[in-house]
């Protein structure tokens, strides 16, 4: 009984801390969807490191809401507020067409935006909603930034995916959801997206000293359910056993700045150290046609 009690304490839910000191100044980071949640507390938790902090958002009247927040409690004053659709190709170009522009460093890419349980619709290029915002949209972001953090290293990529890859496939011949689609699996399928890209990608950048990681935050009180009512009510009843968005956001923090990471790359984790990953996720032939096939949707070359 006392372990059962133990497992319910608060301590047990919150999971791993981030324990590096690791201090930022003059480093240059992005967060997607860095307006709320997990994405909110990693910025906040980088911006009180020193950092320059560009929280990347659709919603730009609650990313500076959110901005000004942590400006006012970390002291940070270069927090800065950029407007990112990751369901639109134009504006991901836009972004990152602004930022070439205004930054000549950029050290830390968090890959931190999400869609959840979404009822089935498509991005404005198409793409079924959860493959479009999660894996899609930020391959591209990232396809668009990689130079310059090849040019700024050592740099980091970080992708925050999901236990719930667990769950997902990767299903070429229907990977909008035209044939059938369920939105829980859906997100499934996006998440091991992000586990197979990471492992691509951190292959294909070995010796850069840029690498690539991702991660599972923990089941966060957050708003990425508010599209399905029924995970809203659960996520109340149960909202006991889940992490606060702080503690969600230990993991990203710690593939963003702990220095024994520095020459880790290809690796996914968990409360702060290394996790398993399902045999979908480590099959390098699906990541290697996932990634030629995301290269035609979006129309792109990467060689």
């Amino acid at each position: 009984q006392a372990l059962s009690l133990g497992l319910l304490s608060p301590r047990y839910v919150a999971g791993g801390q981030c324990k590096s000191a690791a201090k930022l100044d003059g480093k240059v980071v992005i967060i997607t969807g860095a307006n709320t949640g997990i994405g909110k507390e990693t910025a906040r938790d980088l911006a009180r490191r020193g950092a320059r902090v560009i929280v990347a958002c659709r919603d730009v009247a609650k990313g500076e809401a959110a901005a000004s927040e942590i400006r006012a409690e970390t002291g940070n004053q270069q927090v800065i507020v950029k407007k990112l659709d990751l369901a639109n190709t134009k504006s991901i170009r836009e972004f990152a067409e602004n930022f070439l522009a205004e930054e000549k460093e950029l050290h830390i890419l968090i890959n931190n935006a999400g869609v959840m349980l979404y009822p089935y619709s498509k991005t404005a290029d198409g793409f079924e909603m959860h493959l479009g915002v999660n894996h899609l949209g930020h391959f591209l972001l990232t396809f668009l930034l990689l130079e310059r953090l090849r040019q700024s290293a050592p740099a980091r990529i970080v992708n925050v995916s999901s236990l719930a890859h667990h769950g997902g496939r990767i299903r070429f011949h229907d990977l909008h959801g035209d044939k059938s689609y369920n939105r829980g699996l859906a997100y499934c399928h996006s998440k091991l997206a992000n586990v197979l890209f990471t492992r691509e990608l951190a292959r294909r950048l070995q010796g850069t000293k840029v690498t690539a990681n991702s991660l599972h935050p923990g089941s966060v009180r957050s708003e990425l359910v508010r599209h399905s009512s029924v995970m809203t009510w659960l996520w109340k009843v149960f909202s006991f056993f889940l992490k606060t968005p702080s503690e969600g956001a230990q993991t990203s923090v710690y593939c963003a700045v702990a220095e024994e990471l520095d020459s880790v790359t290809g690796q996914y984790f968990s409360d702060c150290q290394p996790a398993y990953v399902s045999p979908r996720g480590r099959d390098d032939e699906t990541a290697k046609k996932l990634w030629h096939v995301s290269c035609e949707l979006l129309g792109i070359q990467w060689d």
